[in-house]
């Protein structure tokens, strides 16, 4: 789909020299940002991988059902799911425990939230307010140096913890990432255990840091406003995360105009409103996007770590009705098309050398000999192409006329259950449990290919042999990370998540309505 709107429809950006880590001249590709991927460490929890799996199995057939326009699962049956997987699990002492009904969780009981453990917000609301200021005030004195270094030509550092690359922030666990390989960078972490993908961005009058979720299959941009509440438990706020409104921006304008976007897990409500974004050194002035004025527990608990969510699909999308931030880069002529791109790393290497690219493709990242064009199928405005064939050391699974929805925000593979059973059959040692999920042994070594545009991708082994489900067997059974969703999905398409993109570079072009894929280097 051609991007509709005229570039004079926008008003000129005003080019802000303000980064988030160090940064070099990108040479290669004029006119591109680059935001490279640092790992967070992994939280802990007390949830069993079999519980853990069902919640993002569930998550994403919701999530599935939603992008492909079909009716999506009830509440009811999400609920059926879940408890029939901790009775499997724990028995009826661990349904009372977790207190999971047919019908759903009554209303006064604490629903799990995307990490799995039940919320618990903090009450402690001086302790947060004095985090986020310090966290504020850090920022913008950082933003502010960083403003310097770039006035003499230069790209400065405006981190919100001052360690030194490969250092951590002992506050929150965060590990600073490796210098960029291009210029224009941001520091972006992993949600642990690569769970999902975060981006520091500063928005405002002074700029701030918020870390910002990015999501490859959705298409609204937000952050939490100063007022939200949680939707979910009663008298509490949107946790600790950093907020923005008139009081912390004075180029915060609010239009009034409501919004209210839905996931596969949790769901926002706010206000659209303008204030200035910048993005890697790239002034949005008076970008158009949403405040949250309130958030279901799964973005307002405290154990979320970021701030706001940037949807990377086409703006057809967008609940707001406006462009996405690489639309608009583009539009203002910031960066050369509206391009992004991922090279999404992985916890366990330790590499911290991820990395998301606006405006074009980072040469470094990938094989220029296996990088593959084929065009976007989808017509809502989702990145969704022809998936030739699933392979199992190199044998085809005989899935023909297949499409798979490419999703930065999907955690699992989920296809549809006899997909999953067919890909399964192949693999030595693995079992199904009945529920749409598998086990395979942790020792798995064989090469499961997915095929696009002609072109072969393997999956590392680790991303297959997700987690142990014994944590005191780890050469046991390993929960599979493809899974079999039958909630409202088709029998004929893929949600094709991290476990899947951590082995490709992942490129999108909304100009050209199409997709790349190459093989990493």
């Amino acid at each position: 789909m051609q991007l509709s709107l005229s570039f004079s429809a926008l008003l000129a950006g005003v080019l802000l020299a303000v980064s988030d880590v160090h940064a070099a001249p990108y040479a290669r590709a004029p006119r591109t940002v680059t935001l490279p991927l640092k790992r967070m460490e992994a939280r802990t929890s007390n949830v069993h991988p079999l519980i853990l799996h069902q919640q993002n199995v569930n998550r994403a057939s919701r999530r599935l059902a939603r992008m492909a326009g079909r009716a999506e699962p009830s509440d009811a049956v999400l609920a059926d799911a879940l408890r029939k997987r901790v009775l499997s699990i724990e028995g009826p002492e661990g349904l009372e425990r977790r207190r999971i009904g047919l019908a759903g969780a009554p209303k006064k009981d604490k629903r799990f939230n995307r990490t799995g453990v039940p919320s618990q917000h903090d009450k402690r609301r001086a302790g947060k307010k004095g985090s986020k200021a310090g966290k504020g005030a850090a920022a913008a004195g950082a933003a502010g140096a960083a403003g310097a270094a770039g006035a003499a030509g230069t790209a400065g550092t405006a981190a919100a913890d001052s360690s030194a690359i490969g250092g951590a922030d002992s506050a929150t666990g965060v590990e600073v990432a490796n210098a960029p390989t291009a210029g224009n960078s941001l520091g972006l972490n992993i949600e642990g255990p690569d769970v999902g993908y975060l981006a520091t961005v500063q928005i405002g009058t002074p700029p701030v840091n918020y870390l910002i979720l990015m999501d490859s299959g959705s298409a609204d941009f937000w952050v939490a406003g100063e007022n939200c509440q949680s939707s979910t438990t009663a008298g509490a706020d949107c946790g600790n995360h950093q907020t923005l409104g008139a009081t912390s921006s004075s180029s915060f304008v609010d239009t009034k105009a409501p919004f209210q976007v839905e996931y596969g897990t949790g769901a926002v409500q706010g206000d659209i409103v303008t204030d200035n974004v910048v993005l890697a050194g790239l002034a949005l002035n008076a970008h158009t996007f949403g405040v949250t004025t309130q958030e279901t527990d799964d973005f307002a608990a405290d154990s979320v770590p970021f701030d706001g969510l940037m949807g990377l699909a086409q703006s057809t999308l967008s609940e707001q009705q406006t462009l996405t931030p690489v639309e608009s880069l583009a539009q203002q002529g910031l960066i050369s098309d509206a391009i992004t791109s991922y090279k999404i790393s992985r916890a366990a290497d330790n590499l911290n050398d991820g990395e998301i690219t606006f405006g074009g493709l980072d040469s470094t990242k990938f094989d220029a000999a296996t990088l593959t064009s084929f065009p976007n199928v989808n017509t809502q405005g989702f990145w969704e192409g022809a998936l030739d064939a699933v392979t199992v050391d190199g044998q085809d699974a005989g899935l023909q006329g297949r499409t798979a929805i490419l999703d930065s925000g999907t955690t699992l593979i989920v296809a549809p259950v006899a997909d999953a059973t067919a890909v399964h059959q192949l693999i030595t040692g693995s079992t199904a449990d009945g529920q749409g999920g598998f086990t395979v042994p942790c020792t798995f070594n064989q090469s499961v290919a997915l095929t696009f545009g002609g072109t072969s991708f393997a999956i590392d082994p680790r991303d297959i042999a997700v987690q142990p489900v014994n944590a005191n067997d780890p050469t046991g059974d390993c929960v599979s990370g493809i899974s079999g969703g039958s909630f409202g999905t088709s029998d004929t398409e893929w949600l094709v998540g991290d476990v899947f993109l951590k082995n490709a570079y992942y490129s999108t072009d909304v100009g050209k309505n199409q997709i790349q894929l190459a093989k990493l280097v």
